[in-house]
């Protein structure tokens, strides 16, 4: 299966794009890196004292996620997943069994670190969700505020780190592969890259 690549700042439509993809190509697979936090006792205690400390990557299981999508490339009947509860701070780790039906669909791999671990960006499909560091924001303080648990303020004091950390580490990756900038609010942009994904799927 190739390997859909989704990066993007937080609030940026990563999920939205992922989920969009996953209905349109039959058979395929997301994987979250915000499902893969770690929950150990250090990362518990380094948080106390660094209020950015999920939004970076020492905060992410990222050999685990390895893992998960090389199961599912080759093709294996179990996968091991994980789910992180952001109102506990607790990891769940659980064992599937996929059913591969065709050979038309992607792994899709989405998330703020999604950009930065240990594969072939030459050989996947790299996306780019860029968007307004505004719309962005309001976003991220509707999500946290309904599904972490957290208030404005908590989000004022983590958003703008978060921001930074997230462009700070973004300049290899986009000099070094071939990566496809998209607005998701864009309409011509987003047909554009379905249809691209389209030909590359009947070509698998």
């Amino acid at each position: 299966m190739k390997i859909i690549i989704i990066t993007g700042p937080s609030g940026s439509g990563k999920t939205f794009l992922s989920n969009k993809l996953a209905k349109i190509f039959d058979n395929s697979i997301v994987v979250k890196t915000d499902s893969y936090y770690r929950d150990d006792f250090i990362i518990k205690i380094l948080s106390l004292f660094a209020h950015d400390i999920y939004d970076r990557f020492i905060s992410i299981k990222n050999k685990e996620i390895i893992k998960t999508i090389s199961s599912i490339y080759k093709k294996e009947k179990y996968t091991s997943f994980y789910n992180y509860d952001f109102s506990r701070k607790i990891s769940s780790k659980s064992t599937s069994q996929i059913k591969y039906r065709n050979n038309n669909g992607f792994i899709i791999l989405e998330g703020i670190f999604a950009h930065r671990l240990d594969l072939n960006y030459n050989e996947s499909i790299n996306i780019l969700c860029k968007e307004n560091k505004e719309i962005c924001y309001q976003r991220r303080l509707k999500r946290d505020q309904k599904e972490r648990n957290r208030n404005k303020k908590e989000v004022n004091k983590k958003f703008n780190k978060s921001w930074n950390l997230y462009f700070r580490n973004l300049n290899r990756y986009i000099n070094s592969n071939e990566v496809i900038s998209i607005n998701i609010s864009d309409k011509n942009c987003y047909e554009k890259l379905i249809n691209k994904l389209k030909i590359i799927s009947l070509n698998k």
